[in-house]
């Protein structure tokens, strides 16, 4: 209901076909410089309700610059209130990358002579998967690849994309000449353009949850994964970077294959070699938090990230960033914020750098 200015109740609709809820993004038209309070309802069964406590949401005049606006969660309801300074404001979960600004960011990237625009397939909506693809393969080059949003409302995924695609689009940066002269790199920036379109915060279309998929994707079912792993098989994989945002916990983090069957010594140096030369490089990166490691053997090989590293024996990453904030670095205005995705894509690619000669 919207017809008190002072308690404006909102509910988030669920992904299609799915329990899923968490993604919102809307706008508010009213009188400027007068307070309203908006309440999200229902949110103790929402995908991820501990992702609400310490969240602050985020707004926007122009859909240029975010900024945060503090909140408070009761265990079922997030509160939060504005002055808007303009008639019109948009809030959102996290900073949206829409469509547009996708098929703005392949057509930017294939103007470039050293990359090529390839479409594996079509979604079950009829929307392109988009494969990028930066370098010459040649005999004795390393075949990496970096996929980002299986998980549509971690929107930023695609930012991270958006920085990583710039810096091997600059042709001054050494760092993105140095690895297109080892290495090709095939990159998915949005995994899951459906649910990206319908607002979902989790599942394709259909309600298909696309990162426990990958052992026995389907055309039917799961067309995104089917396609991208047909590819993979064909090129053969050296290093994989699976991107995505985690709702809960408030920093920058990697999650490994320790738990595949195949998981040896050597694997676990190439992760710690990856790891380091990411915290050398960016204090945006820990290592001390992050989710419970996987016991030997028992990894869920569905999980692209796990199915990636058994079938293809190869470094195999997971890389989450925050809905929130970077606690050991926190920013009260923007939180973590498009700006800072982008610098940490670019990070990325120099740490991968780093261990190319060794993957």
């Amino acid at each position: 209901k919207a017809d008190d200015k002072n308690d404006i109740q909102l509910k988030i609709p669920n992904d299609n076909m799915s329990e899923f809820y968490q993604w919102f993004h809307f706008r508010l038209e009213t009188e400027a410089e007068q307070s309203h309070t908006i309440k999200l309802l229902d949110l103790a069964k929402s995908a991820y309700p501990e992702g609400w406590q310490g969240y602050d949401v985020v707004a926007s005049y122009d859909r240029e610059e975010w900024f945060r606006i503090p909140a408070e969660f009761d265990g079922d309801t997030l509160t939060f209130t504005v002055i808007p300074e303009r008639s019109s404001i948009y809030f959102a979960y996290f900073a949206p990358y829409t469509y547009d600004r996708h098929l703005d960011l392949l057509h930017m990237a294939q103007s470039a002579h050293h990359c090529k625009l390839d479409t594996l397939g079509h979604t079950l909506d009829g929307n392109d998967m988009s494969l990028l693809t930066f370098g010459e393969p040649e005999e004795g080059k390393k075949k990496i690849w970096m996929i980002a949003r299986q998980h549509p409302g971690e929107t930023m995924a695609e930012w991270f994309m958006e920085g990583m695609i710039q810096r091997l689009l600059d042709e001054n940066d050494t760092v993105a000449r140095a690895l297109l002269e080892k290495a090709v790199l095939y990159v998915v920036p949005n995994m899951n353009p459906d649910g990206g379109i319908r607002g979902h915060l989790r599942t394709n279309a259909v309600g298909v949850n696309l990162n426990r998929e990958w052992q026995t994707p389907s055309m039917e079912k799961s067309p995104e994964v089917f396609l991208v792993r047909e590819r993979m098989l064909e090129t053969g994989v050296d290093m994989f970077l699976d991107v995505h945002g985690d709702e809960a916990i408030p920093y920058n983090f990697v999650a490994g294959s320790e738990g595949i069957p195949s998981y040896d010594e050597n694997l676990a140096a190439l992760e710690n070699a990856f790891k380091q030369a990411l915290l050398t490089i960016t204090p945006e990166f820990q290592d001390e938090i992050g989710y419970d490691k996987d016991e030997p053997g028992k990894a869920n090989l569905t999980v692209g990230s796990n199915w990636v590293a058994e079938q293809f024996k190869c470094l195999s990453y997971t890389i989450e960033m925050p809905f929130k904030d970077n606690n050991n670095h926190p920013d009260p205005l923007y939180g973590w914020s498009p700006e800072r995705s982008v610098m940490f894509g670019q990070d990325v690619l120099a740490a991968t750098l780093a261990v190319t000669d060794k993957i």
